[in-house]
């Protein structure tokens, strides 16, 4: 019995990315997937006194050529020295800064030439936070046939899985029947129901950066998540 989830790799993704790699065995960074513009891949929210902000890294996008998400480079190296003075600005006096402050710091202080590096690295970092014991492996690392669906369940046959887990979006585009030809039951991510935390500033928003979360509520972190004991 073994559960498999395969996503396209995130930028300081939000507690939903989380959980969902704390309730599998194995999950798979799928960065052979096209970069999207105006998507998750490269951006993230967190939480300001005017509302939400964007973080973003600017990465090169050559038009109509078919560009994967681990072939995606930064654009401009500037974006790591403001992307953290605007968290430290924005949560430096939060408890859970004392806490995580230092290893986000030197994540931040580090050299990245593809954005799939960077998104490694922090959801790499953040799982040892959590203490996410799940394996991490890219797409590049199996053979992938062509079609969507035959490409997540070779996956899920080479990691032996019994059990694949996504998003209610992939109901668009993925035929369950050949996860079923394959023995592999098919479930879909619930995200509702979030405990809200102390937030800095109300009203109250679940979708942003995990970073809010970490900060705000420091190891106790899990206690606001749902795949964790609590």
């Amino acid at each position: 019995m073994r559960k498999v989830a395969i996503t396209q790799s995130n930028y300081i993704p939000w507690k939903g990315f989380f959980d969902s790699v704390n309730l599998v065995d194995v999950f798979v960074l799928y960065d052979d997937m096209q970069y999207t513009k105006r998507d998750w891949r490269n951006r993230n929210l967190i939480k300001c006194e005017n509302g939400t902000k964007w973080l973003s890294i600017p990465v090169e996008v050559k038009g109509k050529y078919f560009q994967k998400i681990s072939e995606t480079r930064i654009s401009d190296t500037s974006w790591a020295k403001q992307h953290w003075m605007t968290i430290k600005h924005t949560y430096g006096k939060l408890p859970g800064f004392q806490v995580y402050g230092t290893k986000f710091e030197e994540l931040y202080n580090k050299d990245y030439e593809y954005l799939s590096e960077v998104n490694y690295a922090f959801i790499k970092a953040i799982c040892e936070m959590l203490n996410i014991k799940t394996e991490i492996h890219w797409s590049s690392e199996f053979e992938l046939p062509e079609g969507k669906t035959e490409r997540l369940v070779s996956i899920c046959e080479d990691l032996k899985a019994s059990d694949y887990f996504t998003g209610a979006a992939a109901k668009a585009y993925m035929d369950e029947s050949l996860f079923a030809k394959k023995g592999i039951q098919v479930h879909y991510y619930d995200y509702s129901g979030y405990p809200e935390y102390e937030q800095k500033y109300p009203p109250f928003t679940h979708g942003v950066s995990i970073l809010d979360l970490l900060f705000s509520a420091g190891e106790s972190a899990p206690h606001y998540m749902k795949t964790f004991n609590k």
